[in-house]
């Protein structure tokens, strides 16, 4: 069976959350000031009900994968959505499963009348900043709004 994408469902949160944690742990990146800390990630379907916001599930014969969203962040620039909460299983990585996932993420951004996306990271996160630079994004010399994630040290923008 093919991988899906489709609308996060509240019985997606554990699952997506301990893939968020284990991402962390396998990259061994700091936890306070991210989103693994953040109490939300506990609770995304709940985050993701916020008007603006979307978020999307990639799973493959009933097995969730991985997930990205987008998230009007307060004190980005008008038109801007933030790339938000986009993490993939180990297993699921380098099969074209994110890239699809986060090109679906675009289109919902436009439809949803955006015209910039912005994100942050950490360059641990190599292979995926490298997705981000293909995938047309430009590098920041700060952040933008107000994620609460101070320990990110990768801003990156795009226009959609």
């Amino acid at each position: 069976m093919p991988v899906t994408i489709r609308s996060i469902t509240i019985t997606d949160n554990a699952a997506l959350a301990k893939i968020i944690r284990d991402t962390f742990d396998e990259f061994d990146i700091p936890k306070v000031g991210t989103v693994y800390s953040d109490p939300e990630t506990d609770r995304l379907y709940d985050l993701f009900q916020f008007p603006g916001s979307a978020y999307f599930i990639a799973e493959e014969d009933g097995v969730l994968l991985g997930g990205c969203g987008l998230f009007p962040t307060a004190g980005l620039p008008e038109g801007c959505a933030e790339l938000v909460k986009y993490y993939l299983s180990g297993e699921a990585r380098g099969k074209g499963i994110g890239r699809a996932l986060m090109e679906h993420t675009f289109v919902a951004a436009k439809e949803q009348g955006y015209t910039q996306m912005y994100l942050e990271s950490f360059p641990d996160f190599a292979k995926a900043v490298s997705m981000y630079e293909k995938a047309g994004f430009r590098y920041l010399d700060k952040a933008l709004g107000n994620s609460g994630h101070f320990a990110c040290t990768v801003w990156m923008l795009k226009d959609l």
